[in-house]
C-alpha cells in the first residue's frame, strides 16, 4: 500500500486480492463463516449472530469483538447489507446508512478457481480511530495510512488462510 494522505473524511478503502484453486461455492462457505475468519484475524476475536440468525443473510445482524494494542478492546453490532450466494458479501459496522464502516468479500471465477477480493472503507460516521485524530489531528494523514496498513495486513492474512483452507478441501 503506498501512501495517499488520506483523511478519515475521504473514506479512505484498501483492498487485497487472491487467487484460489478451488471452485467459488467452497470459497464462499469459508468466507461466510464469520467464527472461522475471527480465527483467523488477529484483530476480530469473536462474533455472535444476533435475532436469532445462525449465518449471513441479508438484513441479518451480528456483534463483533475485537483487540487492537493500540486502540484497546471494543464490541460493535454489524449489518449485513449485501448478500449475493458465491459472488458477494458485506456488512455495515453499527448503522447500515451511515456506518463506521464497511467491509466486502467479492468472489468471482477465474480459470480453475476463484479470485477472492476482501474491501473496507473507513467511515463515514466515527470511529475509535476518530478519538486518536481528535488527540493529534496534525497527523490524520499518518494515523488513518498506519491503519490503512494495519487492515491491509490482516485481511492479507484472512485470504491466505481461507486460500490455505479452501485449497487443502478442494
Amino acid at each position: 500500500m503506498e501512501w495517499t494522505g488520506a483523511r478519515y473524511a475521504d473514506g479512505p478503502t484498501v483492498e487485497v486480492e487472491e487467487w484460489i484453486e478451488a471452485p467459488p461455492q467452497r470459497v464462499w462457505e469459508l468466507v461466510t463463516d464469520l467464527g472461522l475468519i475471527a480465527r483467523l484475524s488477529d484483530e476480530l476475536q469473536e462474533v455472535e449472530w444476533l435475532d436469532g440468525a445462525d449465518g449471513p443473510s441479508l438484513g441479518a445482524r451480528f456483534t463483533g469483538r475485537n483487540r487492537n494494542e493500540a486502540l484497546g478492546e471494543w464490541t460493535t453490532t454489524s449489518h449485513v447489507v449485501e448478500f449475493e450466494p458465491e459472488r458477494a458479501f458485506g456488512w455495515a459496522v453499527n448503522d447500515p446508512d451511515h456506518p463506521m464502516a464497511s467491509w466486502r468479500f467479492s468472489l468471482r471465477p477465474d480459470g480453475d478457481g476463484t479470485r477472492l477480493r476482501q474491501w473496507v472503507r473507513m467511515g463515514p460516521a466515527r470511529s475509535g480511530l476518530s478519538l486518536a485524530i481528535e488527540r493529534m489531528p496534525e497527523k490524520e494523514e499518518k494515523i488513518v495510512f498506519v491503519r490503512l496498513r494495519e487492515f491491509e495486513r490482516g485481511m492479507s492474512a484472512n485470504l491466505a488462510g481461507i486460500k490455505r483452507l479452501a485449497e487443502a478441501s478442494a
